[in-house]
């Protein structure tokens, strides 16, 4: 089906999607307004490609042609010849908008525009283009390379064709795709997000330290990471901004980001990815 796909982003979403594509023999431009992002993104590629292989899940010749069909390019110019593009940039409304009507612009005229959002609305961004009827969700879970599911998430205007086509590629792409409607946070997020937040109020009210919150979901829920783990592995201010979402989007208290949560994330405590959230990551 579509064999030439641009992915808007570099960062652990963006290199992730980048990654699967090019393994499942697509041509993939990984865009981003940054070099340095751009590079880190080719190098965690090439990294978990190399654990792919070590691990023998994929071998030598699969991962140095799957390298081979990753370009990197700074300019949106490059959706150009693309037939699908997936956008997979920070978690904030405005910057989605603002990209799907360049997208919207720039891309061919059959082109399917997905979004990798984790809960901002499919319907408003669709509402940007001239094409809402070829405008969808794709959103992968983290790690992209390792998880399985991707929920579709189909706004009012999404054609039946658009959601076949895009649920058809999900499969080629070894993933099991599960289609859902547009509400905020979906259902993966509408699930998992009070339960972390949750955790954040149990940490702040001194019910127990991040490690025993996060143990008693492991060993007694069967969990495989804690909720607080879990949260620095997602990125603390993705988290409250799917908060955010889910709070104004349904207008009901119980998602309310914690104010510890806020408190770490104008720290810069971001999790992992800035070495320390619930978690230290030396």
């Amino acid at each position: 089906m579509k064999d030439r796909t641009a992915v808007i982003g570099a960062g652990q979403m963006g290199n992730g999607i980048a990654h699967v594509f090019a393994l499942s023999g697509h041509a993939v431009t990984m865009i981003d307004v940054s070099r340095e992002a751009l590079a880190k993104g080719r190098a965690t590629i090439e990294k978990n490609l190399a654990r792919q292989v070590q691990k023998g899940g994929v071998d030598a010749a699969a991962r140095d042609a799957a390298l081979a069909r990753i370009t990197e390019s700074e300019s949106l110019e490059a959706v150009r010849d693309c037939d699908l593009v997936v956008e997979a940039a920070s978690e904030n409304a405005e910057l989605k908008f603002r990209l799907f009507a360049d997208l919207d612009r720039l891309a061919p005229a059959g082109a399917i525009l997905a979004s990798n959002t984790s809960s901002i609305s499919i319907t408003e961004i669709a509402a940007r283009t001239r094409r809402p009827a070829q405008v969808i969700g794709m959103h992968f879970m983290n790690p992209v390379p390792v998880m399985q599911l991707v929920e579709i998430i189909r706004g009012l205007a999404t054609s039946d064709a658009t959601t076949a086509a895009t649920v058809e590629l999900a499969r080629r792409l070894g993933k099991t795709p599960v289609e859902v409607n547009d509400f905020p946070g979906f259902v993966s997020n509408r699930v998992l997000m009070p339960m972390i937040n949750e955790a954040v109020y149990c940490l702040m009210e001194g019910v127990g330290t991040a490690e025993a919150i996060d143990t008693v979901m492991k060993l007694g829920m069967n969990h495989p990471m804690g909720p607080l783990a879990l949260a620095d592995l997602i990125g603390l201010d993705t988290c409250l901004s799917i908060l955010e979402v889910l709070h104004h989007g349904l207008g009901d208290p119980k998602y309310r980001p914690c104010p510890l949560l806020r408190k770490y994330v104008a720290a810069g405590w971001l999790g992992r990815k800035s070495g320390r959230g619930f978690h230290a990551y030396p």
